[in-house]
């Protein structure tokens, strides 16, 4: 769009309101950035060199991507390098070491390019009507987000956060000192920056591809001085709810605390996707569990009389809508398989135990949460099981969790989306729900556009 912002390659540094790449520190503040990008011509498609974001990544799917094309960014997002010797496992620090040298690699061969002038990125999914669900059309802004911890109280995170993948992610980024994906945060603005996201699409699109599922994708770089400062105005005065991303953006808050001795560091600045909500609103989805120990025999058993339990009609989805008329009734509900096609709608607990076990720290919407009541009643109490990736599976869907349970021999327990509005509220009380409880989407590709910190 229009001109460039910038002669220089380099990200803006925080400025003035007169700098093109300043935005006001009261709320939101996204910069522009050189984005890193596939080049189509060194490329089989575009299509097969994206993936989704690194947790949803199954092994299944991880190994089709893999095949899909030498230059599939889940090399970079997800590295597995190839052993020295048969039999050998690589360290966490190989595969770092190894993702960062494909990122060089893959530059120096003109593979990935950077953009020439800073950019803010309008990105557009449009999901295809399936079945009863009609077509989904999102919009948002992609840039460099000035990183803020708690206390400021910009951008909000929802959900608890466990160390071993936030850990994971630092090593990753610390290494290859790129952001390789975007997180998802939604806000609610004003209008000034939706304004600039429809008049970026009205131009020819960066790039347009169609994924394996059917998401139509396109891009386009805003670069016009006057359109990042109608962005920054707008967003000055708007808080994010972290739709997705909870560990991506404590890996942003780590390093930023690793390289605060640095002036001016890029590090204080990461990757997302803002979607305003009041124009684009998101799906919540929930997050089911598999408990790869726990046959579910046993789990029906162990719940005793604390429970109402009635075995349900299959299939799946005529299981699903029991749990969604329980819902409508109120209390925490849950449904309960072992892969064979037989269902159990658990749900009415007995309130004495709720309240023998449920933090009283929180508020009562908190309390009464489904994820809130699955770990402290059931997992933690009931069950006692460990929150561990040996004991508990986190599936972003309720066909994955079925097809688990039943190779696994195990228990999967599917739960109902929680509403947007619930999330935000509690969020905006400072208040985090328990981790995995939901899956916003659509979730933005990963591999469309990167950024890498050397670039400024």
């Amino acid at each position: 769009m229009s001109a460039p912002s910038a002669e220089s390659g380099a990200e803006s540094p925080q400025g003035g309101p007169g700098d093109p790449g300043h935005v006001a520190t009261a709320g939101l503040s996204l910069f522009p950035f050189r984005g890193l990008r596939y080049v189509p011509d060194r490329v089989g498609a575009l299509a097969a060199v994206t993936s989704p974001p690194y947790d949803v990544v199954d092994p299944g799917r991880r190994l089709d991507l893999e095949t899909a094309d030498p230059h599939n960014v889940v090399r970079l997002i997800l590295p597995r390098p190839e052993p020295d010797e048969p039999g050998d496992r690589p360290d966490r620090d190989t595969r770092y070491r190894h993702a960062a040298r494909l990122l060089r690699d893959w530059q120096r061969e003109g593979v990935l390019a950077a953009d020439p002038v800073p950019a803010l990125y309008v990105y557009e999914q449009r999901v295809p009507a399936a079945g009863d669900s009609p077509e989904v059309l999102q919009r948002g802004l992609i840039g460099a987000l000035a990183v803020s911890g708690s206390e400021a109280a910009v951008v909000l995170p929802h959900e608890d956060v466990m160390p071993r993948p936030v850990a994971d992610r630092v090593g990753l980024m610390r290494t290859t000192r790129a952001n390789l994906e975007p997180l998802l945060l939604t806000y609610r603005g004003s209008g000034g920056a939706a304004g600039v996201v429809d008049r970026a699409v009205r131009d020819e699109p960066l790039l347009t591809t169609t994924t394996s599922d059917g998401t139509h994708h396109r891009l386009w770089a805003v670069t016009d001085v006057a359109e990042i400062a109608e962005v920054s105005r707008d967003l000055s005065t708007c808080r994010a709810l972290i739709a997705d991303g909870h560990h991506r953006w404590e890996m942003y808050l780590r390093l930023q605390r690793e390289h605060r001795h640095l002036p001016r560091s890029p590090w204080d600045r990461g990757l997302v996707l803002l979607v305003d909500t009041a124009r684009y609103p998101l799906q919540v989805r929930a997050i089911h569990r598999v408990l790869y120990r726990l046959p579910v025999a046993e789990a029906l058993e162990e719940l005793g009389d604390s429970w109402q339990v009635k075995e349900v009609p299959g299939p799946l989805e005529t299981a699903l809508q029991a749990l969604a008329e329980q819902k409508r009734h109120g209390g925490s509900s849950f449904v309960l398989t072992g892969g064979d096609d037989t269902y159990w709608l658990v749900g009415e607990p007995d309130e004495a135990l709720l309240d023998a076990t449920v933090p009283h720290d929180r508020p009562e919407e908190w309390r009464h949460l489904d994820a809130t009541v699955l770990h402290a009643t059931l997992l933690d109490h009931t069950w006692r099981i460990p929150d561990g990736p040996d004991d508990i599976g986190y599936l972003h869907t309720a066909v994955a969790a079925e097809r688990e349970a039943a190779r696994t021999g195990g228990t999967a327990v599917l739960l109902h989306p929680v509403r947007e509005s619930v999330v935000r509220r509690l969020a905006e009380q400072g208040v985090t729900m328990p981790r995995k409880s939901t899956s916003f989407g659509p979730k933005p590709a990963t591999g469309l556009v990167l950024r890498n910190l050397e670039l400024g």
